[in-house]
């Protein structure tokens, strides 16, 4: 089974749940460039107690955040619920997670647009309410909502973006 194929089955699995279930991040930028994604995030509007139980295997990686990992032959691949997140008094995780029915609302807590894209697994179209798309083509990387609040949310220290002095 490939990265491709477990996220398919991932998302088929949610929708015959009866769920939202899309490709969404880094994948489907990858994807759009040709490249092969590093890996696969799903997006759904099942809670983490409900993806845990259609997915028994699934590792609870950060349901307090709505994350899950479902892992599968060596493979895994996070299955993140929609949400907004309120607040980040640590600079990192927000002080509480909300879930919401909405892809839409889910993709502006994203960092970059880029990031905020969505794919349907079974046909490859795109959803894009942030217009990454055309930023893809135009090579720019641009914040969703407020660049200042974006790097100040994700400042985890591990690339040079998180080091930039917005003032």
């Amino acid at each position: 089974m490939t990265p491709r194929e477990l996220a398919n089955s991932v998302c088929e699995t949610l929708i015959a749940k009866g769920h939202q279930a899309l490709l969404v991040g880094g994948c489907v930028r990858d994807l759009l460039l040709g490249r092969p994604p590093a890996d696969y995030d799903v997006t759904t509007d099942a809670t983490p107690d409900q993806v845990l139980s259609i997915f028994p295997e699934g590792v609870d990686v950060g349901a307090q955040f709505g994350v899950v990992l479902v892992p599968r032959d060596g493979i895994k691949v996070e299955v993140a619920t929609f949400r907004s997140d309120v607040g980040y008094s640590d600079g990192r995780h927000p002080d509480a997670v909300v879930y919401s029915k909405t892809v839409q609302e889910d993709v502006l807590r994203r960092d970059f647009t880029i990031n905020g894209l969505l794919m349907r697994h079974d046909s490859s179209e795109v959803l894009d309410f942030v217009g990454g798309q055309a930023d893809l083509r135009a090579g720019v990387v641009r914040a969703i909502g407020e660049p200042e609040r974006r790097f100040t949310e994700d400042n985890c220290g591990c690339c040079a973006l998180h080091d930039l002095r917005l003032d």
